[in-house]
C-alpha cells in the first residue's frame, strides 16, 4: 500500500480524541494521478471493515395464519419433531393469543422440542354468543374435543388441542342483573383436560340488552355500539370496553396461560392420590 493510502487509512480510523494536524497532511498535488490510481486498491483493502455485521430484515406478510413456529432453542432443533398445538379456530386474535401464551412457558412445556401452532376451523356446538359461564365452558371444551376427533379421524395428531370461547356471564347482584364479558380456554392432551379463564369486564346495560334480549350477536352489537366495523378481529369488545387497555387477544392469552398450567407446572398438579400420600407422610 502507498504512503498516501496508509496515511488516509490512519486518519479515517483515528479515535474521536485524535486529530489530524494541518502540518501532518502531506501535499498530494504533485502526484494526483498516482493517488487516484491507488483508490481501487484502497477500496478493496478497506471494504471488509465496512461489511455489515447485522442480518437482513425479512418482512412477513399479514395473512390469516394457520401455522406459527413459536419456540426454537437452536438451529439443530429444526430437524427435531415438534410439539404440536392445534387450535380450534383460524381467527388471528385467537391464534396470536395462543402463540404469545405458549411462548411464555415453552421452555417448561416442551424443553427439548420447538412448539408448532396450527389453526383449524371447528364448531363450538353452542350459541353464537354464550350467555352463561356453563355455556362458555361447554363451548371451549367442545371445540377442543371436536378438533381432537377431527385430527384422529384424518390420521393426523396434536400433542395438545385448544378450544377458545368468548361470551357473557350473567349474575344477579343485590337484585340487579350484571352482565360480564369473559374469555375461556380448554386444553386437552387427549387424556385429560383443563380450563382457564380471563378476567371479567362488565357490559353497559344497553349493550347487554341488545345481545340478551334482542338476540343480536355480540360481534354485530359491539360494531353498532362503537360505530365501527370488524371490531371482533381487532381490539374486540374487550378493547372497546377497556378503552384499549385490554384487547380481545390479551384476554384469550391469559385464559390459555391458565388452562395450560397443569401441563407446564406439573409438580403443582400431581394426581390427588399421589399428592395426598406425599402430604400425609
Amino acid at each position: 500500500m502507498s504512503s498516501q493510502s496508509s496515511f488516509l487509512r490512519s486518519c479515517l480510523f483515528r479515535s474521536p480524541t485524535q486529530k489530524c494536524r494541518r502540518a501532518d497532511i502531506p501535499d498530494f498535488s504533485p502526484d494526483f494521478s498516482h493517488f487516484f490510481t491507488s483508490l481501487p486498491r484502497l477500496h478493496y483493502a478497506l471494504s471488509p471493515i465496512f461489511s455489515s455485521r447485522f442480518p437482513q430484515t425479512i418482512e412477513i406478510p399479514h395473512e390469516t395464519p394457520a401455522h406459527f413456529p413459536v419456540h426454537c432453542a437452536d438451529r439443530a432443533s429444526i430437524s427435531v419433531s415438534a410439539c404440536r398445538i392445534a387450535v380450534g379456530s383460524t381467527r388471528r386474535p385467537k391464534l396470536q393469543a395462543v402463540q404469545e401464551a405458549t411462548a411464555s412457558f415453552a421452555g417448561r412445556l416442551s424443553p427439548q422440542m420447538p412448539l408448532e401452532i396450527q389453526g383449524h376451523e371447528v364448531e363450538s356446538g353452542v350459541s353464537h354468543t354464550p350467555s352463561s359461564r356453563e355455556e362458555l365452558m361447554q363451548g371451549a371444551r367442545q371445540r377442543a374435543e371436536a378438533l381432537h376427533k377431527l385430527l384422529a379421524d384424518s390420521g393426523d395428531r396434536a400433542d395438545y388441542c385448544v378450544g377458545l370461547e368468548g361470551g357473557l356471564d350473567v349474575a344477579i347482584e343485590n337484585g340487579t342483573r350484571r352482565v360480564f364479558l369473559e374469555s375461556w380456554a380448554y386444553v386437552t392432551d387427549g387424556v385429560r383436560g383443563h380450563f382457564g379463564c380471563s378476567g371479567s369486564i362488565e357490559l353497559p346495560e344497553a349493550l347487554a340488552e341488545e345481545v340478551l334480549s334482542r338476540g343480536t350477536e355480540l360481534s354485530v352489537a359491539i360494531d353498532r355500539y362503537a360505530g365501527a366495523v370488524g371490531i371482533r378481529d381487532g381490539q374486540g369488545a374487550w378493547g372497546v370496553l377497556s378503552d384499549n387497555l385490554v384487547s380481545r387477544q390479551e384476554s384469550f392469552r391469559l385464559a390459555v396461560v391458565a388452562a395450560f398450567a397443569p401441563f407446564y407446572n406439573v409438580k403443582m398438579y400431581r394426581p390427588a392420590a399421589q399428592a395426598a400420600g406425599k402430604w400425609a407422610t
